[in-house]
């Protein structure tokens, strides 16, 4: 299975908020991810519409995971993003497939799609990530023990 870019925007999009202290913007997560920032805009649209991010409009606003977001699952997550009816297109340029009435495979393809996403189910995606650290880190390369 293969998830769709806008899907993959999105779960990258809540893998930066999951561990972030206060707000984000857009313009930030973009460069983080080295995404379009059209296409994260579009993402933070669909997650805030479906109640996983909350967004403060305004000069010093921006975008933070929600309550409901740190509880989403990548299953759920994933299954809210997709807006494929089937996997399989049975549609042609002459008309639906002539083997359309007994086909078995697209029943086959949504099982396994629900499979794919039922693997997804116990994984939150606030779990994903862990949290940056902040400030520098400083590792001492000396190895003596003389002082």
């Amino acid at each position: 299975m293969r998830i769709n870019a806008f899907s993959d925007v999105c779960l990258r999009v809540m893998m930066v908020l999951a561990p972030a202290v206060g707000l984000q913007t857009s313009r930030v997560i973009a460069d983080d991810i080295d995404i379009p920032y059209n296409h994260v805009s579009k993402a933070v649209i669909r997650l805030r519409d479906l109640g996983l991010v909350d967004v403060v409009r305004g000069r010093s606003g921006g975008l933070r995971i929600s309550v409901e977001g740190r509880r989403a699952t990548v299953g759920s997550l994933l299954r809210s993003l997709d807006t494929r009816e089937d996997l399989a297109d049975c549609r042609t340029p002459a008309g639906d497939c002539p083997l359309i009435l007994g086909c078995g495979l697209r029943p086959a393809l949504r099982r396994a799609r629900e499979a794919f996403y039922a693997e997804l189910d116990d994984i939150v995606v606030a779990d994903l990530t862990t949290p940056q650290h902040s400030g520098p880190v400083f590792v001492s390369l000396n190895t003596s023990t003389k002082p």
